[in-house]
Order: C-alpha cells, then structure tokens, then sequence
C-alpha cells in the first residue's frame, strides 16, 4: 500500500459498515490465491516456511487434517475458517472475516446500488411470512405497490414458511430471473404481485430549506457514504446554492460511515489546496492528505452528529470544524480512529485487517471513547422518535437557534 498515492485511488478507498458501528476502512482490493501469504510486503517462499515454525506448523496441520480427516474436505472453506479464526484472534472490533452473505449486503451499502427489486424484509416469527420493513423510492416494489407492513406468503413456487430471509433474499439476489411472482398479504387481503428485477439506486441524500428571519437555511442529511453518495450530494447542495442559502446544516446523526473517497470529494467542495482533510499515521510517520479544492463559500456551516457518526463522519466532522471553525451540535461523536485494508480472496469473500490510525486536520486522535466533542451538546428528546417531526427534533432545532441568535 503506497500511503503516498491515497488520493489517486478513488476506487480503492472505503470506510466501512458492520451493524451499528461505522468502521473506518483505507482499503486496497486484491485477490489472494491459496498458497500466497505475505508477511509486511514480501512473498513467503516455501524455503520461507520451512525456516518459520509458527508457519511450519500450520502448513504441516493443515496437510495433516487433508489427509487424514475421514469425510471429504472443501479446501476453500478451510482456508476461509482459518483466515476468520485469525482475524478473531487479534483481539480487535474492526478486524474481521466477511463470509459470502456478508460481502454482498457490505458491498450493496458501499456501492449504493445493487441489481433486485428494492425491498428490506425480515423474518415474521408468528406467521413465518417474510415482513416487508422498508420499500426504496423509485425501485421496482415501488412501482408495483409494495408497501412497508406487507407480508410475502410466496415467491415464485417458493412459500415464504419454508425459506429463512437470507434464503428468500438470494433467490432474487442470485437468480436469473427478469421478473417473479409474489404472493402478498395486506391486512386481509391476499394479492399476487409481478416484480420485474433492476438495478436499485439507494437515496443516501436529502435536502430541505427553512426560513428563519428572512434567511435561507439550506439543510441537508447524509444518511451514509456510498460511492454514489458524492454525486447525489453535489446535486443537493447545488440546488440550495442557487437559491443563495445564508447559512448551510450538515446533518450525519446516525451515519456511521462509508466510502472515503465520498468524504474526501465532499470536503473538497469547500476546502482549498493548502487544507488538510485528515492524516494517517503507521508505524510513528504521519501522512498528511490535502484538499484539491479552491472555492470558500459565502455562508456558514453548522454541524449536527450523535453518538453514532462514526468514521466517514467523524472526518467530515472534523475536518469542517478544524479548518473551518464550524459548529458542531448535538452529542459526542462515536470515536472510530483506526484504519482498515480490505481484502478480497479468490472466492470473492473478504477480510479487514487494521493497518494504521487516522488523525484529524490537527493530528488528533478520537479513536475509542474521545471521539468528537460537540462546541453545544443537545440531547435529542425522546419525543421525536415518536412523531419524526422537524419541531420535535431538538438537535435541529438548536442549530436553528443558533442560527437565529446571530
């Protein structure tokens, strides 16, 4: 990995999602083939392993359990176990084995699209039916009038009883099929339902203006940075610039993180050549990655993150109110400061590794529970939850007031 060629590799360069937490992740995909292990940059030869005893001993075990096991063996999930057990035992949240469902779900947050019909379902445990939580705008179930509270009885000649979700999602995510029959419960009605199967474009983006005073509050939420996520940004900030916003909110509450390249082309929307957007730091050198930007914009930004704006976030975050001296309102931020590579194996499932830190602008470390420190702490009154109102939202409201107050 060449620290001095980051901001060249766009593609290469991810923050990553597992659950709930945001893990930030400097990535560079290869393919690894059985037989290559790599020990800091060089090839291990056989000649290698046979001066190695750690080394030697797994390869002697590992050609043992082939030989001797007494039912048949699939080699590739043995190495797969093998490299899972070795990210486990590191004794580290962020490093960890992707098996094939968990690839794909990750690579489908992280690309912002995926070739389906544009459903989220679970599995219902009183009627075994597969619940249908959330519908994505534009996206064929849209179109067919799928929506949110529906209960699939079957899909095709499959019953929905007989199939667990990850089952159910892979006929449709693995299949060839251009369209497929669902059988569909609402409330009590029973309905047959024809998907046609598409590429699904996920909306990580949303914009709205507010009127305070006589001026303009641009607003706009990021929900997670995919790789499409600059594009949509960018088109949501133009359209509020053309109606010559005052003042601009960036909103990453509950965005635990995505693509680095996302972040760094968004933070070169508003900071110049001779800014640093973040640093790395391996083994005592830092390396610092500047903005390729030359424009300052005409209105303020103010800032509004909770516990969960992690990693992605955390950047963005930081490198507005270090370079800027942006406010940030809300909670204390997540603190997710180290840094990830990504790699693919043969079979096309993945692992992470820790590999370095990640530092602010002004080489802080927010890693464990530093994180970033709101400028005016507010909590979020557990009114909103229930109504998901604008006047409810207590976070929103005081960047309002803040807005208001000067």
């Amino acid at each position: 990995m060449n620290n001095q060629n980051i901001k060249g590799e766009e593609s290469k360069k991810i923050f990553t999602t597992s659950e709930t937490i945001l893990l930030v992740i400097f990535s560079l995909i290869i393919g690894i083939s059985i037989g290559f292990l790599f020990n800091k940059g060089k090839i291990i030869t056989q000649s290698t392993i046979n001066k190695d005893e750690h080394l030697n001993e797994f390869v002697k075990n590992y050609n043992y359990i082939l030989e001797n096991y007494y039912k048949d063996i699939d080699q590739e999930n043995l190495i797969n176990s093998a490299i899972a057990g070795m990210m486990e035992s590191l004794d580290d949240p962020y490093s960890m084995y992707f098996g094939e469902e968990e690839t794909d779900n990750f690579s489908i947050s992280l690309n912002g699209s995926y070739e389906g019909v544009g459903i989220q379902i679970t599995k219902d445990v009183i009627t075994g039916y597969m619940l249908i939580t959330s519908v994505f705008k534009d996206s064929p179930a849209a179109e067919a009038g799928l929506i949110a509270g529906d209960m699939i009885i079957s899909i095709d000649d499959n019953l929905a009883k007989e199939l667990t979700a990850s089952e159910f999602s892979s006929i449709i995510r693995n299949g060839t099929n251009e369209s497929y029959k669902l059988k569909v419960l609402r409330d009590e009605e029973k309905l047959e339902i024809i998907l046609s199967r598409k590429v699904v474009t996920l909306t990580s983006v949303t914009s709205e203006i507010y009127e305070q005073d006589d001026k303009k509050i641009g607003y706009i939420y990021i929900g997670i940075f995919a790789n499409n996520t600059y594009s949509q940004f960018k088109k949501e900030l133009e359209k509020l610039e053309k109606e010559n916003i005052d003042y601009l909110i960036l909103d990453v509450r509950g965005n635990t993180g995505g693509h680095l390249t996302a972040v760094d082309k968004m933070l070169d929307l508003f900071l110049g050549k001779k800014q640093i957007l973040y640093q790395f730091e391996q083994n005592g050198q830092k390396t610092a990655i500047y903005g390729t930007g030359n424009e300052n914009k005409p209105y303020e930004i103010i800032l509004l993150g909770d516990s969960t704006s992690a990693s992605a976030s955390e950047v963005l975050i930081a490198g507005l109110k270090e370079n800027l001296g942006c406010i940030f309102i809300g909670k204390q931020t997540y603190g997710k400061g180290t840094v990830q590579e990504l790699i693919t194996l043969s079979d096309g499932t993945q692992y992470k590794i820790t590999v370095k830190k990640w530092l602010t602008p002004k080489g802080n470390w927010i890693n464990d529970t530093k994180g970033i420190t709101p400028d005016i702490e507010v909590e979020l009154d557990d009114k909103y939850y229930e109504t998901y109102l604008n006047e409810d939202d207590t976070q929103l409201q005081r960047a309002i007031q803040y807005i208001r107050e000067k």
